[in-house]
């Protein structure tokens, strides 16, 4: 069997790596990837190697007055930006914001790994079978002397199962076939938040680093990221295997499931997950006024409605990768919950965000199409076929 990923939305799944500003150049609105290694064998062979280490060594980004000729003549790949208009919006940028983080890479070229679809499709599956006495109970452990270490470890285990007994067991996804080069582009995104201004009501900001926000009117004050994203319409295949193992009563029984388990009760969760979250965005989109982001949600959440009503249970909406944020890694959506706020007061990265009593969480990674936010990164479209 072959399972097809097809991305709705800008996806990237990362392995960890990124192009500082010193390993590329922009020219021609791309990112040139610079071949170090050749430039390296080249300038060893006349005086100005001393000066190109000195300036990766000091530099932010190389000059391009200086070395130029390198992204011409010397690129090991060439990844364009999605709108000519960031050029000028990377030129500008400094720090941090000018890391890209890169799709995964393997020795044959960039790929999928099969476990970020297992991933999601397990978060899906606890969503649909966690119960609502679980986070009661994980917000009672934090409240010992002495909470424990992974105070969510029992009830995980009991709605999914340990890694023996795990219900995930009767799928596998396979690491996908290479993707195409050409499949990638550099996308602009910009993080937004929410901000009270006045009582009972929240306004759009976007976010500043390393501290601070503009509002809404002064976007282009706010830091840029940028990422290589593979583009809409990108189709990603790999294997799938089903185990019929699983589905003898006298193994699910002694495994203590309680029932029989199978892509099609897998797919069903991960699709009631994804009409959950994406209720969730919607009403973000909404709150934050943002047109472009509330219609390509709505655009979501009609080809959910399709799938949906397929009754072969052979396809699913996903949301995963980098930028997709909080709510796409935890099975509990209802974040106004006062038992899940409870939980996040003990988590210290969280606890001022929970204090603030705005909504929870108030930021969101924005994709930018044509200079404009559209788009919640990571939704992508699995079908598995024979």
């Amino acid at each position: 069997m072959k399972y097809r990923l097809t991305c709705l939305t800008p996806l990237l799944v990362g392995d960890g790596h990124r192009l500082s500003p010193i390993d590329y150049m922009v020219w021609k609105d791309q990112v040139n990837v610079l071949d170090q290694r050749r430039i390296f064998r080249l300038l060893a062979k006349g005086p100005r190697l001393d000066g190109y280490l000195s300036q990766l060594k000091r530099a932010d980004k190389l000059d391009f007055a200086s070395w130029g000729g390198f992204a011409q003549n010397f690129a090991d790949r060439r990844i364009p930006f999605e709108n000519p208009a960031l050029t000028a919006y990377w030129q500008r940028a400094a720090g941090e914001s000018l890391h890209i983080p890169t799709f995964a890479t393997c020795a044959a070229g960039a790929y999928l790994p099969g476990s970020a679809i297992k991933g999601v499709l397990r978060t899906g599956l606890m969503f649909s079978v966690l119960k609502e006495s679980a986070l009661a109970e994980v917000a009672a452990r934090l409240q010992t002397d002495r909470p424990p270490r992974n105070p969510a470890e029992g009830p995980e285990d009991h709605a999914i199962g340990n890694s023996g007994a795990s219900r995930m067991r009767v799928i596998t996804a396979g690491d996908s076939a290479v993707i195409d080069r050409s499949q990638f582009k550099v996308y602009l995104l910009r993080v937004s938040t929410l901000e009270s201004r006045a009582p009972g009501s929240l306004s759009l900001a976007w976010k500043q680093s390393p501290r601070g926000s503009v509002d809404a009117r002064r976007v282009e004050d706010s830091t840029p990221w940028f990422a290589e994203m593979a583009v809409p319409g990108t189709v990603i295949q790999g294997d799938w295997k089903e185990s019929s193992f699983f589905s003898q009563p006298e193994i699910w029984r002694a495994l203590r499931w309680g029932g029989p388990m199978d892509r099609v009760r897998i797919f069903r969760g991960a699709n009631a997950y994804a009409a959950q979250l994406l209720a969730v965005q919607k009403q973000y989109a909404e709150r934050s006024g943002l047109r472009l982001l509330a219609e390509s949600i709505a655009g979501l959440e009609a080809r959910l409605e399709q799938v949906s009503g397929d009754a072969s249970g052979r396809a699913c909406l996903v949301s995963m990768g980098w930028g997709s944020g909080l709510l796409a890694k935890t099975p509990w959506l209802r974040t106004d919950d006062e038992a899940y706020r409870q939980v996040m007061r003990h988590i210290p990265i969280y606890e001022r965000a929970i204090r603030s009593g705005l909504p929870f969480p108030k930021t969101r990674r924005i994709v930018f199409l044509g200079n404009q936010p559209a788009a919640l990164p990571g939704w992508a479209l699995l079908e598995v076929s024979d």
